[in-house]
């Protein structure tokens, strides 16, 4: 019998035996009717840990018969990448014929530096490579925008209750070792509550139970037992991974709440569970900019501060300034107006188009442009009177519009105090 954990053993071949994701690979759905045709466009999958990302990713190589190539985004360089695009290259000519462009997959494609995804640009425009990338970060903030906008970007789902039910008895119908053994489930919800939705989670856990039974012995899973294995092998099973999105989740509302003491308690719960300390770091950095603000703008340099001292000394001892940003975040006056502000204004252009610059503000370093009147009236504000003069800044078609609401805090009531001194609004 297979040595493999019950994880590898369990893993789908074929889109039949892929559970989750019926958004995504159901009948009439996006990647289904992709796959169906046999042509791939890049996209990157992007869902918390156990959904089925690399699964998915090899199904469809399987499924086109399409060259499959890997990148770890944790073990490879900028040097790997191009290597692996020049056999990309070479299997691309090969295949010309049946149309069956090379798949590069890339796991945790956050990972990559900035050189590291530039390097991909070029492979992934002119169809040497389908790219399919996977990620636990949102690619907004982790994937560069050239990329982006060569990726389509799919969001896959932790599984749900009857999803992981699914799943269990799969396995326990179809598995080479359980179904040789008497399997009795008598209790799910401990079982589904520590999976979290994540399908390597639970089967990792069903394969510590069966290697707890004696052989012999019924495999039981009901809540008592599924506890007390947990408790007895608290790394038996992918913890790094435990609860990661409700957990960072619990951790940034904390914040936001000003619940300092929520804050220093989820915090403690991700590093006990493994969790990256420079992605906590990140995140007390949005934090500071989405929930603080403008309320206490030196919370952006704190945080700013605080990921360069984790990133420097690591942990154990990283784990001291993130407990300080966090508190320091938690008890800060809190602001999203800057957040609103943004969003509101990427609205009207997503509505508005791109709208012309007034003709004053428009630069002017040439002559013909001079004749055309760019730069002409505008005023220099460091030539009047504190620094301000009244002119027009917006285009002409949304003029009057406003984006910034001020909230009311100590910082902002200032700020708006100073604008309707200049602007007498």
């Amino acid at each position: 019998m297979s040595l493999q954990p019950l994880a590898e053993r369990m893993r789908p071949r074929t889109l039949d035996d892929y559970i989750g994701q019926s958004h995504l690979v159901g009948d009439g759905s996006i990647l289904r009717r992709m796959i169906d045709s046999g042509k791939i466009s890049s996209f990157i999958l992007w869902g918390p840990p156990g959904v089925g990302k690399t699964t998915l990713a090899r199904i469809i190589a399987n499924t086109t018969k399409a060259p499959f190539y890997t990148l770890s985004a944790v073990t490879s360089g900028v040097k790997e990448v191009r290597e692996v695009i020049d056999r990309c290259r070479v299997s691309s000519s090969d295949m010309f014929s049946q149309g069956a462009r090379p798949i590069l997959f890339i796991d945790e494609i956050h990972r990559f530096s900035k050189s590291q995804q530039d390097s991909l640009l070029g492979a992934v425009e002119n169809g040497t490579v389908t790219l399919i990338g996977a990620t636990t970060e949102n690619p907004s903030f982790e994937v560069i925008r050239p990329l982006l906008s060569r990726a389509q970007v799919y969001v896959l789902k932790p599984l749900g209750e009857p999803e992981l039910k699914k799943l269990l008895d799969h396995a326990v119908a179809n598995d080479e070792i359980l179904r040789t053994r008497k399997v009795r489930v008598e209790q799910t919800a401990a079982l589904f509550r520590y999976a979290g939705g994540d399908a390597r989670k639970l089967l990792n856990i069903i394969d510590l139970l069966e290697q707890s039974a004696a052989y012999g012995e019924d495999i039981v899973i009901n809540d008592r037992v599924v506890t007390d294995r947990l408790q007895e092998n608290p790394q038996a099973y992918d913890k790094n991974g435990e609860m990661h999105y409700d957990i960072i989740s619990a951790f940034i509302k904390s914040i936001r709440g000003s619940d300092p003491d929520a804050a220093v308690y989820w915090l403690a719960r991700m590093i006990a569970g493994g969790e990256d300390p420079e992605f906590i770091a990140r995140r007390l950095a949005i934090v500071a900019a989405e929930d603080i603000g403008l309320a206490q703008p030196y919370a952006m340099m704190v945080a700013d501060s605080c990921y360069e001292i984790v990133r420097k000394i690591g942990m154990p001892e990283g784990r001291i300034p993130l407990s300080e940003c966090a508190i320091y975040l938690a008890t800060c006056p809190k602001s999203n107006s800057a957040y609103l502000a943004i969003d509101a204004a990427l609205a009207e252009v997503r509505s508005g188009g791109d709208l012309p610059v007034p003709l004053h503000l428009r630069n002017a370093p040439t002559s013909l442009m001079k004749k055309l009147d760019y730069g002409r009236e505008y005023k220099y504000a460091h030539d009047y009177p504190g620094h301000f003069v009244r002119q027009q800044f917006l285009p002409d078609e949304i003029i009057g519009k406003r984006f910034w609401t001020p909230a009311q805090n100590q910082a902002e009531d200032t700020m708006s105090a100073r604008q309707k001194a200049r602007w007498g609004e």
